[in-house]
């Protein structure tokens, strides 16, 4: 039996089906991760914030073990205590033989270090890409840049999603790395039911996402203010204060074709997409979203700013577009013709169940701990180190 540990801060509303903590596509990621790897047999543990849970609980065969409070300890000094104190507390209580963390961040060198102190292997997963930049843009402070480069540089493995993140990698920051699709937990194929283009005046055009800059909400609402005949549904989290979270917000409840959902739980999201005609991304950069995966699961195409390897145009799974006006354009191409719609949608379905569904995907992640550990049965190449 192997013993693996997901280090996941932010999951335990995801791995418990609960309102609690943040729900991104990471931690529906982890969490589905988590209970794959416990339903093959192996041991796993899930680190998490403490949420208000047990010390100790288990879901699914899954073993939660609670970290401090997030907001535990005093500013600046929490840094050390209890945050990275407690952590380690976490890994020692997890006893793994391999630990796997998602997102850059300073804890990324935490696991890093706490491993390689302990002997102990460590995967680590690219989420985006400004993680793959050496100037590290979305960290703000030295600390967190230093850390992550310890904990990238001292992985045994390193997983990303894209050939562009391979790149990156590897002129700068030197390291190899092998590419893996992301599983996506969609509908089955006895539960699918594909859906049926409707036309402009008829469509609804789903919106999922964080309500930040980087997101550019603002850039839907400008593009349903010139389709003003397609519905659009916004689903997404209202993170931070009312600077630009708070305007956009309030000039999206002025818009009479766009229905304002804010959080939505992940129990919810399967009626959005089954009611959506295609789904729109909006975002600045992206790594590959897991919109895309549950979108394409659905069989959705997609009009996007953010095209992960140029699969949108490649495999003929939606459109790429720069800006307001060729995101409009993109719709209102897609919308108009219901056979360029309805070959993009078969083509979405088939691409999911090919790279991203449940089995197949988990089934390379598998294979990726095991040779890391050097205990494939199959054997294979091991991880670059």
């Amino acid at each position: 039996m192997t013993r693996i540990c997901i280090v996941a801060h932010f999951a335990y509303g995801a791995i418990t089906g609960g309102k609690r903590g943040h729900i991104g596509g990471v931690e529906r990621q982890t969490s589905l991760m988590a209970r794959w790897l416990a339903a093959r047999g192996h041991r796993v543990s899930l680190l998490t914030w403490d949420e208000g849970q047990d010390d100790e609980t288990a879901v699914d065969g899954v073993r939660l073990i609670k970290m401090c409070r997030r907001d535990s300890g005093l500013p600046v000094a929490r840094f050390f205590h209890p945050r990275w104190a407690s952590l380690c507390r976490a890994m020692r209580q997890a006893d793994a033989d391999l630990y796997y963390q998602n997102c850059a961040e300073y804890v990324t060198g935490q696991v890093a270090l706490w491993c390689r102190k302990n002997s102990r292997r460590f995967v680590y997963s690219v989420a985006s890409d400004p993680e793959c930049d050496p100037r590290l843009p979305e960290m703000r402070t030295m600390r967190e840049r230093v850390l992550y480069r310890y904990g990238i540089r001292n992985a045994d493995g390193v997983i990303v999603q894209t050939r562009k993140q391979q790149r990156m990698l590897e002129v700068g920051f030197g390291l190899p790395s092998v590419i893996l699709s992301m599983p996506c937990d969609g509908p089955p194929e006895t539960d699918y039911r594909p859906p049926s283009p409707a036309g402009l005046s008829g469509s609804r055009i789903l919106w999922v996402g964080r309500i930040s800059p980087e997101k550019r909400p603002h850039l839907l609402l400008e593009v349903a203010a010139s389709l003003p005949d397609v519905e659009f549904d916004m689903a997404g989290s209202f993170d931070g204060d009312g600077g630009y979270a708070g305007r956009v917000l309030s000039n999206a409840k002025a818009l009479p074709n766009v229905r304002v959902h804010g959080r939505v739980e992940v129990s919810r999201m399967p009626a959005l997409y089954r009611n959506s005609t295609l789904l729109l991304c909006t975002s600045l950069y992206e790594g590959f979203p897991n919109t895309f995966l549950e979108a394409w699961s659905y069989g959705l195409p997609i009009v996007s700013t953010c095209d992960p390897d140029g699969l949108l145009a490649d495999r003929s799974l939606g459109i790429a577009a720069a800006d307001r006006q060729s995101l409009v354009a993109g719709i209102r191409q897609l919308l108009g013709s219901a056979s360029r719609w309805r070959e993009m949608s078969g083509n979405a379905r088939r691409f999911y169940l090919q790279n991203h569904a449940v089995d197949p995907a988990m089934g390379r992640f598998e294979r990726v701990f095991l040779n890391v550990l050097g205990t494939d049965p199959a054997g294979g190449r091991s991880l670059p180190r």
